[in-house]
């Protein structure tokens, strides 16, 4: 479990994490993908269509117990983060519509993530009660920065590139944190992580890498949009999902449900530099 004072660090390095996000983003880029709005509709409704499905599937098809499943549905609710940008940027994918559907899947998910929670959560965490309203007030708060980021990309490029930076930083620092602190003080109960468990945070990641590329190859979209739409699919704002577990569920339930988001943003970072990896061979 996160004591207070870590708590309140971890909630420092998520905000300026947001604040971070929000000062990659470009609204001139947003406004080119606007132009030829195809690709983004397919990836946003690749995001919210395969990522929750495939948590749900993977958590039922796995019988993961009710706070683990509940973790992997979470992360796989949430909107797309700024890491699929830098993913798409090395494979040279199409990086502005990879941009664009950070931010519009960032914005949607306050409305989109609560449904999908509602629909799936009920299914996979029996008798678990989900707060939703907490879990849209913490969505609405996560805005906030991203909106002062993308304010201070605007006004202030040069503050802004420092920002970039320094959140990217803190984006390290939040994995650190959990990491260490689950690992001191709860190094028994996370060995004991059933073999289901993360089979279920490795593959969420990789097939939503797959099906979000094919999706967008059956959608009819260039290769390098199938790429920047794959990778979006894939991976997923996973310190969104630490801040709404940890703001939204009690203890010692949220330490647990921490696991999983926790095994998928390690492991998705392997899957997606293999990938890459392998693309850039490929051109």
């Amino acid at each position: 479990m996160l004591g207070g004072l870590e708590r309140a660090l971890l909630a420092i390095l998520l905000l300026v994490l947001m604040a971070g996000m929000g000062a990659t983003l470009d609204g001139a880029d947003f406004r080119a993908v606007l132009r030829r709005p195809k690709g983004l509709l397919v990836g946003v409704v690749s995001q919210f269509g395969w990522m929750p499905l495939l948590a749900f599937l993977l958590a039922k098809g796995l019988g993961l117990d009710a706070d683990l499943a509940l973790g992997l549905l979470i992360v796989g609710c949430c909107p797309g983060g700024t890491t699929s940008n830098l993913f798409t940027y090395y494979a040279r994918a199409d990086l502005a519509l990879s941009i664009a559907m950070t931010v519009a899947s960032t914005f949607l998910a306050v409305a989109v993530m609560p449904l999908e929670l509602h629909l799936y959560g009920a299914a996979v965490a029996e008798g678990v009660e989900i707060p939703l309203g907490s879990i849209i007030t913490t969505l609405v708060l996560v805005l906030l920065p991203v909106a002062l980021g993308m304010w201070l990309k605007r006004q202030r490029p040069l503050a802004a590139a420092r920002l970039e930076r320094i959140g990217g930083y803190c984006g390290i620092g939040v994995l650190l944190l959990l990491i260490v602190a689950s690992v001191v003080r709860n190094s028994q109960q996370f060995a004991e992580v059933p073999v289901q468990g993360y089979w279920a945070a490795g593959l969420l990641g990789c097939a939503g890498l797959a099906l979000g590329q094919l999706g967008a190859r059956l959608s009819g979209l260039s290769k390098a949009a199938q790429r920047a739409v794959g990778f979006e699919t894939g991976i997923q704002n996973s310190p969104l999902a630490f801040a709404i577990i940890l703001a939204s569920f009690a203890e010692p339930a949220a330490s647990r449900m921490l696991w999983l988001p926790m095994l998928y943003a390690l492991l998705v970072l392997v899957s997606g530099t293999v990938l890459t990896l392998v693309l850039r061979r490929s051109q």
